[in-house]
This record gives structure tokens, sequence and C-alpha cells, in this order.
């Protein structure tokens, strides 16, 4: 499952640098759950070639991370705030009723943040 998760990802963020024809058969097999067999027969070409494609759009997903970590700051700033709401509401009933509205608005729009995220 992890591995889905993260082709999901990276697809989300690098996908439009694959070409469509490479988007369109790596969309069949992680997303649509299509069968090497399937998708071969769909596009006129071999098992095998659907094979490599996924692989060669594999590798060429992670080359983009590497070379510019965006998924990894996506991680990091979810994880950022997620951490920013649960002090927010762990120190929520200690604060003065005059701060309390802020805090409030704090939790607001960490959560209106992690939904985006």
């Amino acid at each position: 499952m992890e591995k889905i998760v993260r082709q999901a990802l990276l697809y989300d963020f690098y996908g439009e640098l694959l070409t469509e024809h490479q988007r369109n058969i790596y969309e069949d097999a992680v997303f649509n759950d299509l069968s090497l067999g399937e998708i071969a027969g769909e596009r006129g070409i071999s098992r095998q070639g659907v094979h490599d494609l996924i692989h060669r759009c594999d590798r060429a997903l992670e080359e983009y991370e590497e070379k510019l970590h965006l998924v990894e700051k996506f991680e990091l700033a979810k994880g950022r705030v997620r951490r920013i709401l649960e002090l927010a509401q762990e120190t929520e009933g200690e604060r003065p009723e005059s701060e309390s509205g802020r805090f409030r608005e704090i939790c607001r729009i960490s959560r209106e943040l992690l939904e985006e995220l």
C-alpha cells in the first residue's frame, strides 16, 4: 500500500512531465488497476513493453523527486501543520479567555490547510 501512495504522490507532483502516452499507461496500471495484459491489449503493445514503460515512468518520477524534493517538502509541511494543530489544541484550555479566539482560529486554519494538502 505504501508503494501505491508514494507512486500517487510522485505522479501528482511530476506526472505532467511524462508524455501523454506514458501518463495514460501509468494511470491504467497504477490508478485503474488494469493488468499488464489488459493494457497491452488495449494499446496494441506487448506486456513486456507495458512493464518496461511503467518501470521507466517510476524511475523518471523518482529522479524528479531526487532533484526537486517537492514530495519531501510537501510531507514536511503537512507534518508541521499537524503539529501546529496539536499544540494549539493542547494549549487552548490553558490560555486566558481573551486569547481563546486566536487558538480557535489557529485550529481552524490548520484543519483547512490539512484538508487542502
